[in-house]
């Protein structure tokens, strides 16, 4: 489960015209990396309320009401937090290429990355990214995405990958029908990877009106492929879409917003 879990709210434009409008709400947000042990268990119960409470995914985690797996020691740990009262209210985790080496990347589970073999040294995995409730505003992505882009210059790292994950609730229809319309965001053969469960396309219905969501549609329009047919992910109940962002396709429009 990763990147695109939190189908928000806000189009991209609403989310640049919400940080230009939310300015004092955008003050009292800060990001960063998590600076302790006991950030990112705030961060990982953060992670508990959002997949398991509001999403009920199936998570086998040894901490009651704290998501965690063998990824996390790891990742770096990007949070918002409210400098109001400390809290943390956003997430991504980070795992370096060096790191991967390691532990292997989280989206072999669902796909075969083979054809990305080539990238590694330069590809960055993100994912277990939520917000919570009460802050899912454009404040918030933005100090994310900041937070990301900034990551990504200074390291000099020069791909993203993850997974736009799509509620199954309605049986993987809507799922399916995403992908069918949002073919056009194919990535070149090459950058092809393989779900490992696929989510059976050919007997789902792929014409509904589904609308993409928010979020989807933003990374899309900064630049980011899609690279293959959707996984589906029973744990979270949910179809991934591998999404790969080639950071010098991002549109300048976006890399301005994001990195100033």
């Amino acid at each position: 489960m990763l990147f695109f879990t939190i189908e928000m709210e806000n189009s991209m434009e609403q989310i640049h015209n919400e940080a230009a409008r939310g300015a004092t709400r955008r003050h009292s947000l800060a990001v960063g990396f998590a600076r302790s042990q006991t950030e990112i268990l705030d961060a990982q119960r953060l992670r508990y309320r959002v997949f398991a409470g509001e999403m009920g995914a199936n998570l086998s985690s040894r901490t009651p009401g704290v998501d965690h797996d063998i990824y996390d020691p790891y990742c770096k740990h990007l949070v918002v937090r409210d400098t109001r009262n400390g809290e943390i209210v956003g997430t991504y985790r980070i795992l370096s290429p060096e790191n991967a080496r390691q532990i292997g990347y989280y989206s072999e589970n669902e796909f075969d990355l083979t054809r990305l073999q080539h990238l590694r040294p330069r590809l960055v995995e993100i994912g277990r990214s939520c917000v919570h409730p009460d802050y899912r505003t454009g404040a918030t992505i933005t100090l994310l995405w900041s937070g990301l882009a900034q990551y990504m210059t200074e390291q000099g790292y020069d791909y993203l990958i993850g997974c736009a994950s799509i509620s199954m609730a309605d049986g993987g229809h809507a799922a399916a029908s995403l992908y069918n319309r949002l073919s056009e965001h194919l990535g070149p053969q090459e950058y092809r990877v393989f779900p490992r469960c696929p989510l059976p396309l050919a007997a789902l219905q792929q014409d509904r009106q589904t609308p993409t969501p928010p979020l989807i549609k933003g990374y899309l329009r900064a630049g980011a492929w899609i690279c293959g047919e959707p996984a589906w992910d029973p744990d979270f109940n949910t179809a991934d879409l591998p999404i790969l962002m080639p950071m010098a396709k991002v549109a300048a429009r976006y890399a301005k917003h994001y990195l100033g």
